[in-house]
């Protein structure tokens, strides 16, 4: 008779799994794949996991897109759905270029990566330099999608009154000098950052600390939008289930940024799930309640706005923190931003889509919570990384270091962008703002010719219809393309134009 471990190797003998073996440091790629097999390295289901994280990662652009899109006037809602999409397009090639590189070779500085791994070069199958349980060439890939993230959330900025080709060549340039320095020493192992002990898991600094300061520097730049502090701006998001759209694709893609953050399919990455969902809940709660107590609403919007504001500040702590702790970072973050978005006000500053306030305010009490809560037990959960902890491990120097790294990036992000803007402003077809008439109109009119909706080509003609009709007979042939018999029945009354608002400043 068959012993149980006899027939525990006889019922795996039939299996296709392969089993996983020490790398062995064969070259820079990690191989040749002519006469190895280079997936021994690596289980199949850690590159399965950081696969589908790098497609829920990517669904957060058009999340943000749409809840851009939503808060802002119906005559601007196709640029902010457009520019996000722009982002991805230009940064991912940014990344493959020179992105990677400079944020993760091997050889870089404390500030700064070099050239070595340009166009991906000698990016395969060797271990990845901040993930070593999956392939350097899918790390390259999954981390490529933080870069677009990123570049969206900043370039939100332009929103009703920024030029889209020189925000275009904004999102390479800022992406060039200002991300991937950030990312650089941050995530990096030789970064200096990282090498003092700093500790981000999924991009309190380099993404939402580094997007928010940049997003108030352009909106800075910009100058205020026509009208601002009128009633002309006294306006509603025009569409609110857009917002809702949005929240619903961050909320979902976020799995995939704070989990798939561990690396691998690992207890780590479980914990990160667990308190992402929890700090989105609790943020939309606390935000939805902050704005019943003023107004007496329960605000679709703010509940959205909340959830937003939650997994912002979870994301730094997000593989370092037990459970508990993201009820107390949700709220504060959630709380924080909630209070930050009357900073703009303040700085008489005209931050349209509240990037600083969501992102920068919560991206640093993320990091300022990581620093209390880090635990050193929730990142050996991965089974390979060993920290000192935050406040819970009695680490009381790991506050200073996480407002070290939060300042720095901070400080980096907003001067380098006011920097960057300031030049591309003096370059011939460069200037960031559009002609006041363009912003009349709408950025969707002047800048792409195309309307987020097709009523808008509608009542433009039923406009023009009503207008040449003031200068005809009631009973002319000229006065409308439609029979005189049965007018009423055919025509769109005055009424409806009117209010879908054509020609109106405010809409």
């Amino acid at each position: 008779m068959a012993s149980p471990d006899q027939a525990d190797q006889a019922d795996q003998a039939g299996l296709p799994y392969v089993p996983l073996e020490p790398y062995d440091g064969t070259g820079t790629t990690g191989g040749d794949a002519l006469q190895f097999n280079l997936n021994i390295w690596y289980q199949t289901g850690d590159i399965t996991f950081v696969i589908f994280s790098t497609a829920l990662v990517l669904l957060m652009v058009p999340g943000i897109g749409f809840f851009y899109s939503g808060l802002a006037r119906r005559k601007s809602a196709l640029s902010m759905l457009t520019l996000p999409l722009l982002a991805l397009a230009i940064t991912s090639l940014q990344w493959f270029l020179i992105g990677y590189s400079l944020t993760f070779s091997p050889n870089s500085s404390p500030f700064l990566g070099d050239f070595s791994r340009g166009l991906f070069a000698n990016t395969l199958a060797a271990p990845a330099p901040a993930s070593p349980r999956i392939p350097d060439l899918l790390f390259a890939v999954y981390q490529g999608m933080f870069a677009c993230v990123t570049v969206a959330l900043a370039t939100g900025a332009v929103a009703e009154r920024g030029r889209m080709l020189p925000c275009v060549v904004f999102m390479f340039v800022w992406a060039t000098l200002v991300y991937d320095p950030i990312a650089c020493w941050t995530w990096n192992p030789r970064g200096w950052s990282n090498r003092m002990g700093g500790l981000d898991f999924a991009g309190g600094t380099p993404v939402h600390i580094a997007s928010g300061a940049a997003g108030l520097a352009y909106s800075m730049m910009l100058g205020k939008r026509r009208g601002h502090g009128t009633q002309e701006l006294n306006y509603k998001p025009h569409n609110v289930g857009y917002v809702v759209v949005g929240t619903v694709f961050l909320w979902v893609g976020w799995f995939g940024f704070n989990a798939g953050s561990a690396g691998a399919g690992n207890l780590r990455a479980v914990m990160a799930a667990v308190v992402t969902n929890l700090a989105a809940g609790v943020g939309g709660v606390t935000w939805c309640l902050l704005d019943w107590r003023l107004e007496g609403k329960w605000s679709t919007v703010g509940f959205c706005s909340g959830v937003v504001a939650g997994l912002v500040a979870i994301t730094p702590g997000s593989g370092f923190v037990p459970a508990w702790a993201a009820l107390p970072t949700a709220f504060l973050g959630a709380a924080f931003a909630n209070y930050g978005t009357k900073l703009k006000f303040l700085l008489r500053i005209d931050d349209a889509l509240d990037i600083f306030a969501v992102h920068g305010i919560g991206g640093l009490v993320g990091n300022i919570c990581t620093a209390f809560f880090a635990a050193d037990y929730i990142a050996a959960l991965d089974g390979h990384t060993h920290i000192e902890g935050g406040w819970l491990n009695h680490n009381w120097i790991q506050l200073p270091m996480q407002l070290a790294d939060s300042f720095a990036g901070g400080c980096y992000s907003f001067v380098m962008t006011c920097l960057l803007l300031f030049i591309m402003n003096l370059i011939p077809g460069l200037q960031l703002r559009v002609k006041e008439e363009s912003e009349i109109v709408g950025i969707d009119d002047a800048e792409i010719g195309e309307f987020a909706y097709d009523y808008v080509e509608l009542t433009r003609e039923v406009g023009n219809d009503l207008a040449a009709g003031e200068t005809a007979s009631m009973y002319s042939e000229q006065h409308s393309q439609y029979p005189v018999i049965g007018r009423e029945k055919t025509r769109m009354p005055a009424v409806d134009f009117r209010t879908y608002g054509m020609g109106s400043t405010s809409n």
